[in-house]
């Protein structure tokens, strides 16, 4: 294709997006292809000679999208939404076609300034003081790790990007047993090892961190000669949206002088509204926090705020400056790339920019408080039902159940073949976890688009399809 050709087909792109967004709704939510179908219809060789585009937009409809999970669609209720609001897909269309690499200042500088201003944006929306500053990461797991390797670095008096672990006290880093298991995957990257990731026991209806099993285990540790390192802290868990007492746990951390960092990667989109905030009191005094506006929030995937009191810790963990990267001439000026792990970074405040000015922090507020709203009225609906039990509290808009008629002789099995059903029959999409060792059905809204008839119709298909199953 050559550029003057890329209007039409432009055109005709951006005509089957929008047709795709209205209409996503009629579709089954999962994808509905067997193992092997998508590969098989794909050749086994590159072709030789060129095509054309409607040969290969013919088999993008035909091939791909067949085997496509609509996170779209307005009755996703699995996982936590991955969004794509209308004015961020835009901005990421022009992103993608002005293609900066912005790694530096000098690289792009309106990425890099506008980076800073969208980040001190959000920083307003969730009322932390002005110390803190803000970078993009592409996901939550990368500012996790970010934060894991600095308090691997501050903890061995930043020795160890140099050194080493080797020889060097154990490090300890705690968390409870809720958390994501990207905290498992950085502490492998880290070089800390999986022993030496303490999980702290949970108690009380947001299933949080206990305080003072914290204080002893870190105790035991000091006493058995080992180096407690860091915390972290989860507000809003994947699996029924533990939260820790955030308050207290900074207590024992700050009494140890420990790295703190809060994983809010779904549930800090909510804190833009000041109901929500006695979720995380005293968040202001953490280390480092992270939510993800690519979750809740609308933003398109990825886009991870990853908020720093002293981006400096980062920075002297991360930082590499070979003489082909110093930007001369300039001072006071940021370059991100010494604020993630990798060195490339994408354009990803343009839709930040686009999506607050579109709607507005008003506007996103008003969605999350529906989606809350909906969700809270669906449980309180299902808990009336007999043969259900609500087996967790509502966490914003996440709260599970499970099917649990008299004459089931093995819930666990029932309930498996109960989410499996559901998301064959294709009209919602729903995800199960295990909750103290049962298999348990999660629900959770947070479909930009998804109105409060697509989360009651959920009340619909669960209990006309539990009942087919006994």
């Amino acid at each position: 294709m050559k550029w003057n050709e890329f209007s039409e087909w432009g055109r005709k792109v951006a005509d089957w997006t929008q047709d795709y967004h209205l209409t996503v709704g009629d579709r089954p939510v999962r994808a509905m292809t067997e193992p092997g179908q998508v590969l098989n219809a794909l050749p086994q060789t590159p072709p030789e000679d060129g095509e054309g585009m409607e040969a290969i937009f013919r088999d993008f409809e035909d091939i791909v999208m067949p085997g496509i999970t609509h996170w779209q669609h307005p009755r996703f209720f699995a996982y936590f939404t991955s969004n794509a609001a209308a004015p961020s897909v835009l901005a990421e269309f022009l992103a993608s076609a002005i293609a900066p690499q912005c790694m530096l200042w000098q690289t792009s500088p309106a990425a890099t300034e506008m980076e800073t201003r969208m980040m001190d944006w959000l920083r307003q929306a969730l009322d932390l003081p002005d110390q803190f500053q803000g970078v993009i990461q592409d996901s939550a797991s990368s500012a996790t790790l970010a934060a894991v390797l600095t308090m691997r670095e501050k903890a061995l008096n930043w020795q160890g990007n140099s050194q080493g672990l080797f020889g060097q006290k154990a490090l300890r880093i705690y968390c409870s047993s809720e958390v994501h298991t990207s905290i498992d995957r950085a502490i492998w990257v880290a070089g800390i090892g999986q022993q030496n990731l303490i999980r702290i026991p949970i108690k009380g209806d947001w299933r949080g961190m206990d305080p003072d099993a914290l204080e002893a285990a870190i105790q035991a540790a000091l006493a058995a000669g080992h180096q407690p390192a860091g915390v972290i802290l989860c507000v809003g868990g994947t699996g029924v949206g533990a939260t820790d007492p955030v308050d207290k746990v900074l207590d024992v951390a700050e009494k140890h002088g420990l790295y703190t960092h809060v994983d809010a990667a779904w549930a800090g989109s909510a804190m833009i509204c000041p109901e929500y905030r006695h979720f995380w009191p005293g968040v202001e005094r953490a280390d480092s926090i992270v939510f993800n506006p690519h979750k809740w929030l609308g933003v398109q995937f990825d886009c991870s705020a990853h908020f720093l009191k002293n981006p400096d810790d980062l920075v002297q963990t991360l930082a590499i400056s070979p003489e082909y990267l110093k930007t001369h001439g300039h001072d006071g000026i940021i370059n991100y790339s010494e604020w993630s792990v990798p060195l490339g970074r994408r354009f990803r405040a343009l839709k930040i920019w686009f999506l607050i000015r579109t709607y507005g922090v008003e506007g996103l507020r008003q969605r999350l408080r529906n989606h809350i709203n909906w969700s809270n009225q669906l449980h309180e609906k299902l808990k009336l039902e007999p043969d259900f039990e609500i087996t967790s509290v509502p966490m914003w808009s996440l709260w599970s159940f499970r099917y649990t008629p008299d004459s089931a002789a093995d819930l666990d099995d029932l309930n498996l073949r109960l989410v499996n059903a559901i998301n064959d029959d294709g009209r919602i999409y729903l995800t199960q976890t295990r909750l103290d060792g049962d298999l348990v059905i999660r629900f959770q809204a947070g479909q930009f688009e998804t109105t409060e008839t697509d989360v009651m119709m959920a009340f619909d298909v669960i209990t006309e399809i539990a009942r087919s199953l006994t």
